[in-house]
């Protein structure tokens, strides 16, 4: 029995050049349509995180207010959440701090707190950390979270 010498196209084990190049830009193709999807999703994904921490801050700032009758002034800030201000204004604080840390938004900057009396703004500055802006970068108020 003769054994052949050369391969033949049945025999084959390997894939062609054009075969792969052909692989890549379908891959190419699929990544380019679902890519954009995802990042929409990544940065939704972000937003709702930052309403998630305001949440928990406003809960915070409302056993603030339940204790010592008023919310901190916006001078005070968050930091009266960490530690006393003024234990003369305040008498009614907690032995133990309403936060251990403060909390960042997605995007690692310090949330922006304002005393408005009866009520209080938190705000996210956004991707950008800048006030204002459009899109991803458009500034995350709590009062229009969930709405």
């Amino acid at each position: 029995m003769k054994q052949a010498l050369f391969c033949t196209q049945s025999d084959r084990k390997a894939f062609s050049l054009l075969e792969l190049l052909i692989v890549i830009v379908i891959l190419g193709g699929l990544v380019a349509i679902v890519a954009p999807g995802l990042m929409d999703s990544a940065d939704q994904a972000k937003r709702d995180t930052v309403c998630l921490k305001m949440d928990d801050l406003k809960k915070r700032l409302d056993m603030f207010k339940l204790d010592n009758g008023v919310y901190p002034d916006t001078e005070e800030g968050f930091e009266a959440l960490l530690s006393n201000p003024d234990p003369d204004k305040y008498p009614g604080y907690r032995t133990k701090p309403y936060l251990k840390k403060l909390p960042r938004d997605s995007w690692h900057t310090p949330f922006v707190y304002i005393n408005k009396g009866d009520d209080v703004e938190i705000i996210s500055l956004g991707a950008d950390r800048k006030q204002g802006g459009d899109g991803n970068n458009k500034d995350i108020l709590f009062s229009r979270c969930n709405k």
